[in-house]
Parts: structure tokens; C-alpha cells; sequence
């Protein structure tokens, strides 16, 4: 199955609209990530918005992304919801051809009566995912997990100080060699 027949239902076909603002909503969900090979997350529900304002001699389109992904947790791996927020202004405009190599404008060949925006979903959703995900529990100390005590026991304990200001004899050599100049 090619990719484009997956997602057919992001085809937004705009010759029949009129010259004004038109509302696309989408509902976001994991398998529409796997259709694109992406295993990152667990699973996701998020509600995409996208306001289409056909003009005469464009089209712009304002996307907006509200939910979550479930994902692992990089320190813990527990799984957890992560809020997402994106947003994404997209111009298109008829040309010789197909160009996207902007990511804020696209060329479609004239003749062309619909555009296909899952990519886009697709780009501005992975991209608002932060590339560090910590569980909110570790963060307020309310996820207890093995893993979680593992870490803390292996952190680096602080260096005890001697009491009598002595230092270790083999850095006062080193000492002496930036200190002498």
C-alpha cells in the first residue's frame, strides 16, 4: 500500500472551496506514526486543528497540535503521558513544480486540486516531542521505581574533605608545576 492511499483522509482537495477560511480537524492516533515507521511512542491522542484561508492566488494553512504521546521515560523507561503543543504555518502556491524543499512553502504543479498534509502532522508533531523525556515523577520525586534507586545509589558520593587541610601528596607535585613559572 503506497503512502499516500494510508492517508488519504489528510487529502485536502480546495478547488471546490470558496475564497475564505475553512476548518480541517483530525484526530491523531499511534497507528497513524507506524504508517510512517516511527515506534517512538506507545501511544498518542492528539487533536490537530488546521484552518485552511484559500486566497486567490494562494492557499495558507495554520495547523495546530494539542495532546499527548505516551512515551518512555529516558531515565526510569516507565512509560508515561507527555503533553504535546505544536503549531505549523504552511503557504502553498501553484509553480512549474512540486517543490517542498521549504518548510513553510509549498509548490504544487498548476492543475493540481489537493493537498496532502500528514507529512506535516507528522513533522510538527515528532519535532515538538523534547528530545530529553523525564517522567513528571521523577521530577517530584513521586516515581519510585528500581531503576530510579539504582541511579541514586551509583551517583558519584561527594569527596570527603580531610578535616586538617591535608592534601594528597601526589597533586601537590602537579601544584608545583603550575604554580612555578
Amino acid at each position: 500500500m503506497s503512502k499516500m492511499k494510508k492517508f488519504k483522509e489528510f487529502d485536502i482537495p480546495f478547488v471546490g472551496l470558496k475564497e475564505a477560511k475553512h476548518q480541517f480537524d483530525y484526530k491523531i492516533e499511534n497507528a497513524f506514526f507506524e504508517a510512517f515507521n516511527y515506534d517512538e511512542f506507545n501511544n498518542a491522542d492528539i487533536k490537530v486543528d488546521i484552518v485552511l484561508d484559500k486566497k486567490s492566488n494562494m492557499l495558507e494553512l495554520d495547523f495546530k497540535a494539542k495532546g499527548t504521546v505516551n512515551v518512555n521515560c529516558d531515565l526510569s523507561n516507565e512509560p508515561f503521558d507527555l503533553p504535546v503543543k505544536g503549531k505549523l504555518h504552511l503557504v502553498v502556491k501553484h509553480g512549474e513544480e512540486y517543490n517542498d524543499e521549504d518548510e513553510e512553502l509549498l509548490i504544487i504543479p498548476h492543475g493540481e486540486h489537493q493537498i496532502n498534509v500528514a507529512q506535516y502532522i507528522y513533522e510538527m508533531i515528532v519535532l515538538a516531542v523534547p528530545a530529553k523525556r523525564v517522567h513528571p515523577g521523577i521530577e517530584d520525586g513521586t516515581l519510585s521505581s528500581d531503576i530510579i534507586e539504582k541511579l541514586e545509589e551509583l551517583k558519584p558520593k561527594e569527596e570527603k574533605s580531610n578535616n586538617n587541610n591535608e592534601t594528597d601528596p601526589r597533586w601537590d607535585t602537579l601544584k608545583k608545576l603550575l604554580t612555578d613559572k
